[in-house]
């Protein structure tokens, strides 16, 4: 059975990017906001999720605190997909408790060493 991997970001343009680049190996599912994937989360949990930093309604940072608070989702590994650039970012990033932080605009071969290194297809 394939892994499920959970793309979230408010740029469709890097939702379909990631989705190209992951949907040989993985089942993706795209979300538009972290508002959306809490609610795909009550019925179905993700193997990894790529979640976005910058995003309305709820950040990056808002959501993985939210997941790290949960009994179930806590577990779920999250690596943040950001613009932002910086030293701060990656620690806070990493103290939150995300695996890696990826840098946009990402390469589609990056994202699947990324992925790969945390779960197998």
């Amino acid at each position: 059975m394939q892994k499920l991997i959970l793309v979230v970001d408010d740029n469709s343009v890097n939702l379909t990017v990631a989705a190209l680049a992951l949907e040989n190996d993985y089942l993706v599912l795209t979300m538009p906001s972290a508002k959306r994937m809490f609610a795909l989360l009550e019925k179905k949990q993700p193997d990894l999720i790529l979640l976005d930093i910058e995003m309305p309604e709820i950040s990056g940072f808002e959501a993985i605190a939210k997941l790290k608070e949960h009994p179930v989702w806590k577990d779920i590994p999250v690596i943040f997909l950001t613009g932002w650039g910086g030293v701060d970012i990656n620690s806070r990033a990493l103290e939150m408790g995300a695996l890696e932080v990826l840098f946009k605009p990402f390469e589609p071969s990056a994202l699947r060493d990324c992925v790969k290194k945390y779960i197998k297809a």
